[in-house]
């Protein structure tokens, strides 16, 4: 049986040693100090460690069933999920003027890492009601906000989002859910969608899904893509639910991981829904919605591979084998534990570095979102360039660590009953929902590095570059910023690579375009590793904190700068190979 343990040390190190967010001028921030924060984590943590972590086993073992058109959550998820709404941890980042606490959204982010390292599949229903949230918050009309958010808020209601059709995934123009309008201003919704996780289950009284779908007089493509909510239990006047909508549950999907989640077949047969936003402006609303969710995702992909490393840790420590060969460390035991050989080592210090860097990475960016609906023009171009990074890198680089946990575990780690392989089959998704990595990387190559002229991806060097400039003259910080300058050099030789081949021969950009993804990643961490280093080094220089954490969290960048940054020159090298060695295949010589 798996274990997990919050890092609250290393979350509170990033939010106020690090971001120093009680400094920060984002609205709020000045009332999260290390107090206030501490509680909240704290409590967060029992709450994961205590009801959510147990059921992990639970969920992947039982999975979700359907029963005379219902379905049933695995045994304890529904008193688990009375437990995060009496918590008020639903409300953390809502709008209190529907019932939320008001907090900014980094602590929503936070609290989210911790339940879903605790329970990945459990917290998808409260995340994707989230976003739902989001999506009628910034797009509903005052009628359809009062309606529906105070009781999404406390989860009471749940949401969904509905995009993917059995012949239509990333194509979204291909789309043949019709809406057809009614007199009443309502909409019939016909057709079916696929993949919907939450679709449906026991825990909640209604559930609110939102649908794209074809509104008449569109045109093709996505520009004809309207999204409508459609609640499953039509919403009474005094706001309780009615009757039952004309949606139903085709199947629950058996899945490779995730089981806990009910990803559900929803057919609509002439559903009552109701426009959210503009007419044939779907997309918009929608991305809304999925911009917050691939923040999510990328969280997921380390949050889970946190938890595998827990574990792995743990297994390392205890597991005797083989000898140390600079001489037995265990002399009194048969072997000496894992942890004394260097390929372990190598092993561990790969997942440890990489998550505690992907964390502060996504704290950055839950921050910049922050800042961005406070009307930061700068931080909400940057964190749209660092989105598909986030989503992308993140995921890819958490499956691997995950592979990498279970690897610790030898053979045992391939044993079902141990709980390792589970980390690996729920790590899995992350990489293709909310946008397969491999489209995250053309957005990014493809949108995101042109967006607005360039200046997003140029701030992004210039924060590079002053980064590295402030620590000149600190030898202790040469490890950082000799492995940080080097690697942005090798992202701006990329970028040049595109901008010289790209316009002539498109698919020369395209054809790097996941290597830019993971150079970027690289970089990223990179530059969070610097920042982390230097937070450490005048936590030491003014004598207080916990001198071992600090000591530990430099070696751990200083491996991270060393051992993972020269990927970039790999990653460059495969950019500068162009189009020709991808390309030269026809299609029919496969």
């Amino acid at each position: 049986m798996t274990t997990y343990t919050a890092p609250l040390k290393d979350m509170q190190f990033l939010l106020h040693d690090v971001l120093n967010i009680t400094q920060s001028d984002t609205p709020g921030y000045a009332d999260l100090d290390a107090g206030f924060t501490s509680a909240v984590l704290e409590e967060a943590a029992k709450l994961a460690q205590d009801v959510l972590a147990p059921l992990n086993a639970v969920g992947d073992r039982m999975g979700c069933v359907l029963e005379n058109g219902v379905v049933r959550t695995p045994t304890g998820f529904k008193a688990a999920f009375d437990q995060i709404r009496e918590g008020g941890w639903t409300a953390l980042d809502c709008d209190p003027e529907y019932g939320g606490q008001g907090l900014p959204y980094l602590m929503n982010s936070v609290v989210g890492e911790i339940f879903v390292s605790a329970n990945m599949a459990f917290n998808m229903y409260q995340g994707l009601t989230h976003g739902a949230y989001s999506a009628i918050h910034a797009h509903g009309t005052a009628e359809q906000k009062a309606k529906y958010l105070p009781k999404m808020v406390t989860c009471e209601w749940t949401g969904t989002m509905n995009l993917t059709e059995p012949h239509c995934g990333t194509d979204l123009g291909l789309m043949r859910t019709k809406a057809e309008p009614q007199a009443d201003g309502s909409y019939l919704i016909t057709g079916q969608k696929i993949f919907i996780s939450a679709g449906d289950h026991d825990m909640a009284d209604n559930i609110i899904h939102l649908v794209l779908a074809k509104a008449p007089g569109g045109g093709e493509g996505t520009k004809g893509i309207s999204l409508f909510i459609v609640p499953k239990f039509l919403v009474n006047d005094d706001g309780t639910p009615g009757a039952r909508n004309a949606v139903s549950v085709g199947k629950v999907e058996e899945k490779m991981g995730i089981h806990g989640n009910a990803t559900c077949v929803l057919n609509y047969d002439g559903a009552t829904g109701w426009l959210l936003g503009d007419l044939h402006k779907g997309m918009r609303a929608m991305f809304t919605m999925m911009n917050e969710a691939r923040l999510g995702v990328g969280l997921q992909g380390y949050a889970v591979a946190e938890a595998a490393y827990q574990n792995s840790l743990s297994y390392a420590k205890d597991r005797l084998q083989g000898r140390d060969v600079t001489g037995a460390k265990n002399p009194k035991g048969p072997a000496d534990p894992l942890i004394v050989h260097p390929d372990i080592r190598r092993n561990l210090m790969d997942q440890k570095s990489f998550v505690e860097g992907a964390r502060a990475l996504t704290f950055w960016g839950a921050s910049l979102i922050d800042a961005a609906h406070h009307g930061d023009a700068a931080a909400d171009g940057l964190i749209g360039l660092l989105t598909p990074v986030i989503k992308g890198f993140q995921t890819d680089k958490g499956f691997d660590m995950a592979v990498q946990a279970q690897q610790i575990w030898g053979g045992h780690g391939y044993i079902e009953e141990q709980g390792m392989s589970q980390f690996v089959r729920d790590a899995r998704i992350a990489q293709i929902y909310e946008g397969a990595n491999g489209v995250q990387a053309l957005d990014l190559v493809g949108r995101k590095l042109a967006q607005d002229g360039g200046k997003h991806v140029m701030a992004f060097f210039e924060l590079v570059k002053a980064e590295c400039k402030a620590h000149d003259g600190d030898d202790r910080m040469k490890p950082f910023t000799d492995a940080l300058k080097a690697a942005s050099k090798q992202m701006q030789a990329a970028g040049m690579f595109f901008m010289a081949n790209g316009m002539k021969n498109p698919n020369a950009a395209l054809s790097g375009s996941y290597d830019f993804m993971h150079l970027m990643g690289h970089v990223c961490l990179g530059l969070m590793w610097t920042r982390m280093a230097k937070a450490a080094y005048a936590a030491l220089d003014a004598g207080g904190g916990d001198t071992g954490f600090l000591e530990t969290k430099v070696a751990t960048g200083r491996y991270y700068m060393a051992r993972q940054l020269p990927a970039c020159a790999m990653h460059l090298a495969r950019i500068e190979s162009g189009a020709d060695p991808v390309m030269a295949l026809a299609a029919e010589a496969f």
